[in-house]
């Protein structure tokens, strides 16, 4: 299983992503985490990250999740053709809800387990992969999941680490302030936790876990 981890986007060293994903230079972004934003505000942000990836020379398709809502085998059939997904920042639980619905969360465990695709994530397209969304409340609003979807939020996130993800830790914006909140309340309830802050990278690449700072 290979992870790319960050708090904010790229990070302060992109060429580790570079080196987790080799030559499968293509990727699939998925923007769904800002769902419940109004629609230019959406597809500018995502468009800033399909730039981004770009300017470094992979070849980059988005794929919005809400397209495959109700057809998984649409989904993982499209999703196996791409070396890695980036999963851009927003709303973890608007994310979490998304995934649900089209199978995401299943197909991208399933293809995680196999190692066949990079899985590159930055804030809540990190979060949800740890065991539950529980403290995320204090950042982004749960309700979000029905504004964006007419459903209610999932609490339970994808299970693939087994500790909570916490980005923007004492970094220079303003989710840092309630961020210190949710890492107070882990710390008084005994959850394990691992705090980022902007510009740092978790890389997974089983069977060995690094991080750089």
């Amino acid at each position: 299983m290979r992870l790319f981890l960050s708090s904010w986007k790229l990070g302060d060293t992109p060429e580790l992503l570079d080196d987790l994903v080799g030559d499968a230079r293509t990727a699939a972004v998925v923007g769904n985490a800002l769902d419940a934003l109004p629609d230019p505000q959406r597809r500018q942000a995502t468009g800033r990250e399909v730039a981004m990836l770009r300017d470094r020379g992979y070849q980059v398709t988005e794929v919005d999740l809400r397209d495959h809502f109700g057809d998984p085998g649409a989904l993982a059939e499209r999703l196996s053709g791409f070396g890695f997904v980036w999963v851009h920042g927003g709303n973890p639980f608007v994310l979490r809800r998304a995934m649900a619905l089209s199978g995401a969360d299943e197909i991208l465990t399933g293809l995680l387990r196999r190692d066949a695709v990079v899985y590159a994530g930055w804030s809540a397209g990190a979060c949800v992969l740890s065991p539950n969304l529980h403290g995320l409340e204090l950042v982004d609003d749960p309700a979000d999941t029905v504004t964006a979807y007419g459903r209610p939020a999932l609490w339970e996130g994808l299970g693939l680490l087994d500790y909570a993800f916490v980005p923007h830790y004492r970094s220079p914006i303003p989710e840092s302030e309630p961020i210190e909140r949710v890492v107070k309340r882990y710390v008084a309830e005994g959850v394990p936790y691992r705090a980022l802050r902007d510009g740092e990278v978790v890389i997974v690449d089983r069977p060995s876990t690094t991080a750089s700072r």
